[in-house]
């Protein structure tokens, strides 16, 4: 899908209703708003562009070393 076509309330409405989510249409436009800002972040992450020789860490587990 591209992004020019990508509807922003028509996806925050049908995401309420699949989720069975009650949305206020007090909240609606500050949820629209919220979205269109995660995607314009998601954005950036997503064009920021990765080494090849970089590999996923295996190793979930952060130490301590303050102690």
């Amino acid at each position: 899908m591209e992004e020019k076509d990508f509807q922003v309330a028509e996806y925050v409405d049908l995401m309420a209703v699949l989720l069975d989510l009650q949305l206020k249409d007090e909240y609606r436009d500050g949820v629209i708003a919220n979205f269109e800002r995660i995607m314009a972040i998601a954005r950036i992450v997503n064009e920021f562009p990765l080494p090849d020789e970089l590999e996923a860490s295996t190793n979930n587990i952060c130490e301590d070393d303050s102690s």
